[in-house]
């Protein structure tokens, strides 16, 4: 399915930051037949539509993906579903566990059914670091969605039907990113990071959609696509955003981590290495064992964290990132 241009495609959470990205980079390179947006916030399509995003191959959809009905409905004819929709704000999560659970766990189940149902060729959901060994809830509701999808294919079976995920981390010009925190605070001489300690990994929007659109196309079902990206440090951030500013330690919030992991020690005796991605390969019987023949096993012990990380980015690199970031 490399070619999209007479398929068409449906995007949950198509509103949000990679929704937009994805979007452009889809109808600028790829021109899907039909490219349909799905979300529950009028305004934001709204917004959307008038900001620019008013393609011909464009279809607005309001939905919410807890109503699988209106999913059924909306992925009627559709190709490939890309599943962005989540409530991702670690402190909201936490004050609002049901409704989590309710959008992240329910959610993704209703997406399964709902592409069963419609017959959809390929679906790919869209995943965390924080899904890898979780400390707080948005991770672990991201854990079982993961898991949910990996074994959508059971469910599928002979059917045309494949489910997949992609994993990576934190997004430079994503909503809820620190940089717009950090400029904000510097007009007031002092910053405050958790822990000056912190590692992240990190990745652009673009970089993000590109990798997705990627793995669509090399995706077999029942991969989680952990794409290879640089590390950076919260207090190399802070030094390219504020440089001249005084930086106070307020200490690691509830359900946040030191340093993040994109691949786990025992995930890592299923993965295989490609030149730019890990490939999670599922440990289920239904797995074709000789798929990604061209992967490397991956060393005893291997994790790929990122305080282990072999690529980073320093100071100037980060100035760069958030001077682009401001730009957007």
């Amino acid at each position: 399915m490399s070619d999209f241009h007479d398929k068409t495609i449906l995007v949950t959470g198509g509103t949000g930051s990679f929704g937009k990205k994805f979007a452009e980079i889809l109808l600028r390179d790829h021109h899907p037949a039909k490219l349909i947006i799905f979300s529950r916030d009028e305004l934001k399509q709204h917004e959307m539509r008038t900001g620019g995003f008013d393609h011909e191959s464009l279809r607005y959809f309001i939905g919410d993906v807890r109503d699988v009905e209106r999913l059924r409905r909306a992925m009627r004819g559709v190709d490939v579903v890309v599943h962005a929709a989540a409530l991702k704000q670690v402190p909201a999560c936490e004050y609002n566990p049901i409704e989590a659970v309710m959008t992240n766990v329910m959610g993704a189940k209703n997406v399964i059914d709902a592409a069963l149902d419609s017959n959809v060729g390929k679906v790919l959901a869209l995943s965390t670091d924080k899904a890898v060994n979780p400390v707080n809830l948005y991770g672990a509701t991201k854990l079982v969605a993961e898991k949910l999808f990996v074994q959508a294919n059971a469910y599928s079976g002979a059917g045309p039907t494949r489910f997949s995920c992609v994993r990576y981390g934190n997004v430079v010009g994503s909503r809820g990113s620190v940089i717009p925190l950090f400029l904000k605070q510097r007009d007031s001489g002092r910053i405050t990071v958790t822990d000056p300690r912190m590692t992240r990994f990190w990745i652009t929007l673009d970089q993000g959609a590109q990798f997705v659109i990627n793995c669509i196309e090399r995706m077999q079902g029942g991969e989680v696509f952990v794409p290879k990206i640089p590390s950076m440090s919260i207090t190399d951030l802070a030094r390219a955003v504020a440089p001249d500013c005084d930086v106070e330690k307020v200490g690691i919030r509830p359900g946040e981590k030191l340093h993040e992991a994109l691949v786990s020690e025992d995930e890592a005796r299923h993965t295989i290495e490609l030149d730019d991605m890990f490939v999670v390969k599922p440990a289920h019987p239904w797995w074709i064992r000789d798929s990604w023949k061209e992967g490397r096993p991956l060393a005893e012990g291997f994790r790929y964290t990122s305080d282990t990380n072999e690529e980073w980015l320093g100071v100037d690199d980060l100035k760069k990132l958030a001077s682009e970031e401001r730009s957007q």
